[in-house]
């Protein structure tokens, strides 16, 4: 509980990390504006509405990353800022100017700008990306703060959501060049894959992902295939603890668990028999060793992870279950469907990267079985 009842505002508030960001504040006591893109759809904002003690500490406000300028009403007043809205549309026909990167980068600075025309806030936490870490070319076995990810790699391959980690890389560096020209107390934070219960209407992307060895989404294994992740709420805490402890600073990884396809499916397997999680997986072997992001800076700093990654993936199941995304059981394939993914479907990635809060759904069905193009080769989705 904050010692007395600031006023902060959370970017994004409508999506996967924004509305259980939402909800810890408002259980600490906080006031919080959440900006969104249009507050009177109720369809999209109910769940924040519905929330305890937004009645009386929650407002919503209507803002656009594309928008110059739209922020600043929503901003003027605050203590600090969660940054969390990032857009991203994988059928972008202007990926470079108008529908992706330049949104995310101006976007930023704006939101920056209207904190110093504000005057008040103390403090911005921007959710930042593993995109923005390790995609290049010949992967490391840790990754850390001080790792950025290839500019010239992405430029040159263009993978499979090329422009996501050219964009959030490009806001993140240009908001610590403004951070640093205007006096600006900037904090980064960089999830892995986000999984566990969520309180949004639609299946965040991560969840495709983290659970594809269930929905046989083999466009998908290679993302988990040397995963990491973090539990929604320990990345939620991560963010309001790096907001209230006065000496934090810089960048901060924040993951809790790393393991390969083979853990993942193995415990689902043991878990959930109904679900016929497949036990093999091409190019894959007990071999196989995980690729570490390491949170050692965050956990020095006084922070805790809560959740193994067991009950990271329960909850999730649960959770899509009871939202109707997940069916109870699959009937075990025929074996002309148990083809797993071949080289060509492996050939973008091995690089890892994540998505973060706000970016648009993935499109395709969440429980078939038919082999579709990856929405993206990443190794963290939220949205």
């Amino acid at each position: 509980m904050v010692s007395h009842k600031e006023t902060v505002c959370v970017t994004g508030a409508s999506g996967f990390i924004g509305s259980w960001l939402v909800m810890r504040l408002l259980e600490r006591g906080y006031f919080v504006r959440g900006t969104v893109r249009d507050p009177g759809n109720l369809k999209k904002v109910q769940h924040l509405l519905d929330l305890p003690n937004a009645k009386t500490q929650l407002t919503l406000w209507k803002a656009d990353l594309s928008d110059e300028g739209s922020y600043d009403e929503a901003i003027n007043g605050c203590d600090g800022i969660f940054h969390v809205a990032t857009p991203m549309d994988f059928e972008s026909t202007d990926p470079e100017q108008n529908e992706v990167i330049k949104p995310t980068v101006n976007g930023v600075l704006g939101i920056m700008k209207a904190c110093v025309k504000a005057k008040t806030v103390r403090r911005i936490v921007f959710t930042s990306s593993a995109g923005t870490v390790n995609v290049e070319e010949h992967m490391k076995d840790v990754y850390d703060e001080s790792d950025w990810s290839d500019l010239n790699f992405i430029m040159s391959k263009k993978m499979t959501g090329w422009m996501y980690f050219l964009s959030k890389m490009l806001a993140e560096k240009a908001a610590w060049d403004y951070a640093k020209e205007n006096g600006i107390d900037f904090i980064s934070i960089i999830p892995t894959l986000v999984i566990g219960p969520f309180i949004t209407t639609s299946m965040p992307p991560s969840l495709i992902t983290a659970l594809s060895p269930i929905t046989r989404n083999e466009a998908h294994y290679s993302i988990i295939r040397q995963g990491q992740y973090v539990h929604l709420d320990d990345l939620c805490n991560a963010h309001i603890f790096l907001f209230e402890e006065a000496v934090a600073k810089g960048r901060y990884i924040c993951s809790s668990h790393d393991a390969t396809i083979l853990s993942i499916s193995g415990f689902l397997r043991k878990k959930y028999p109904e679900y016929n999680v497949p036990a093999t997986f091409e190019g894959v072997d007990e071999n196989l060793k995980s690729i570490m992001f390491s949170s050692k800076k965050l956990i020095d700093m006084g922070f805790s992870f809560k959740y193994s990654l067991e009950e990271m993936l329960v909850e999730s199941i649960e959770t899509c279950r009871e939202k109707g995304f997940l069916p109870v059981s699959f009937p075990k394939p025929s074996k002309s469907e148990e083809k797993v993914p071949t080289s060509d479907d492996k050939s973008e990635h091995k690089i890892g990267a994540g998505l973060t809060d706000g970016m648009m759904p993935c499109t395709e069905p969440v429980v078939s079985r038919e082999k579709t193009d990856a929405c993206m080769q990443a190794q963290q989705m939220c949205a």
